[in-house]
């Protein structure tokens, strides 16, 4: 009988068990399906966009209804919301299509460390470019004080680049909801490759939240997930692991795998002020970045800080702010016990940096430094415990894993991007799946 044959003449396909419908996720699954029978376990449900009033819930906010974060979860049901001990606020999508349907589409190539490893994404990035729509058309779009900020910045010779988007944003509605989800269908998000992974077979399983591992002599032989109150082991012969920066590791942890405390979060900080007609609301967030060492600026309406910090008092048309999202150092860890992540001396100081450059900016629009007040420091971009190491740039399989275990999420990232990590994830996890393929072959 010839090996991989049943009887000597049909091909006995692999089952290969994704965790996670996220970038990583969805990628890998869409990858892997047209050769192996692939099953997708993602925690949360199908993801349905808001599209409910917000004018509704800024009117509860304003008579003091909405006074606790994790209430965010009951209007948006999608989002799941965590505080750090230190009351860092830790938000990510559960459902399908994880983080990616409540991001900002922006497709930003940042495999700089990567590639100072000896990890060539090259091959994968063309592909994204011709399987993903890529543009900066949404400028066209911009609203006045959007394109002040830009000539502002521009004039204070920081190079604010328009942000390349996924997506087809030339025709985008400036509705401003893009992290609520897009009801027009101009952003793209991972589901996109779920449902090729789907329509070429592969299985998805929703409300399925995977607990551990089941691993014997060095290899996984299937997972547990919890679906309800019941748990069901789900046999495989390769699983990819793709929960996000926060899940992976704990379900690693739970399957008796160590992963190194090296936690990073890419925190986010608002400046913000009153600023009469700006309808930042209502405008494509982070439509152009400023690029410096450790952080980015950009414009961004942050809903967080609107509806949960009471600094934010201002009609939602009336308030503008800039967004600070800071490449912090890789310091804390995640675990069954809770997240442990404090921002060092050296990553305040940083963020003290922009909160001066992002006032700088605002008083060239003629806002009085007295006037500005901050967003509530939050994050979205975990990754960095179990990092690529020069080591492991050809196999992209760390040592600690069991041979047929391979993660395809941030988890692999070696530090903070201080960046939007979406095109780099989707870029690992294409790398991934082809060693998966060359290796099962």
């Amino acid at each position: 009988m010839l090996p991989g044959t049943v009887g000597g003449r049909y091909p006995v396909m692999k089952n290969v068990i994704v965790i996670g419908s996220g970038a990583g996720g969805a990628t890998a699954a869409r990858t892997l399906q047209d050769s192996f029978n692939v099953t997708i376990l993602e925690a949360g449900k199908k993801f349905q966009p808001f599209t409910g009033s917000l004018s509704t819930l800024e009117t509860i906010k304003k008579y003091g209804l909405l006074f606790n974060k994790r209430q965010i979860s009951i209007a948006f049901p999608v989002y799941q919301i965590r505080k750090t001990k230190d009351k860092m606020v830790l938000v990510n999508g559960i459902g399908t299509g994880g983080t990616t349907t409540i991001c900002t589409g922006n497709a930003v190539r940042m495999d700089g460390d990567l590639k100072n490893l000896g990890l060539n994404l090259d091959p994968e990035f063309e592909e994204i470019y011709r399987e993903i729509p890529v543009t900066t058309g949404h400028r066209k779009n911009w609203r006045k004080t959007t394109k002040q900020l830009f000539e502002i910045c521009q004039n204070m010779g920081l190079s604010p680049k328009v942000t390349p988007k996924m997506g087809h944003y030339e025709r985008c509605a400036n509705c401003g909801r893009c992290i609520l989800g897009c009801v027009h269908g101009v952003k793209w998000d991972s589901r996109s490759f779920l449902t090729d992974a789907i329509n070429k077979g592969a299985t998805l399983v929703t409300g399925a939240k995977v607990q551990r591992l089941m691993v014997d002599k060095g290899r996984v032989t299937g997972v547990i997930a919890k679906t309800g109150f019941k748990r069901k082991f789900y046999p495989a012969d390769l699983v990819v692991l793709a929960a996000g920066g926060l899940g992976t590791p704990v379900i690693l942890q739970n399957s008796g795998i160590a992963c190194d405390p090296a936690l990073f979060v890419d925190p986010v900080l608002c400046v913000a002020a009153r600023y009469e007609g700006s309808l930042q609301n209502r405008e494509l967030p982070m439509p152009f970045i400023v690029q410096t060492d450790h952080y980015i600026i950009s414009p961004y309406f942050d809903h967080l800080s609107f509806f949960f910090n009471d600094d934010w008092r201002y009609p939602a048309s009336d308030t503008l702010s800039l967004m600070i999202k800071l490449a912090d150092n890789n310091v804390g860890g995640v675990s069954r016990k809770g997240i442990q992540k404090t921002l060092t001396a050296i990553d305040r100081a940083r963020l003290d940096a922009g909160v001066k450059v992002c006032s700088d900016i605002l008083e060239h629009l003629g806002i009085e430094k007295n006037r500005l007040f901050l967003g509530t420091l939050n994050a979205g971009h975990p990754g960095g415990m179990l990092p690529v190491t020069a080591a492991t740039t050809d196999s992209l399989h760390d040592p600690r894993l069991p041979d047929n275990l391979y993660v395809a999420d941030a988890t692999l990232l070696p530090k903070a991007l201080g960046n939007p990590p979406i095109l780099t994830i989707i870029a690992l996890a294409k790398k991934i799946s082809k060693i998966i393929k060359v290796r099962l072959r």
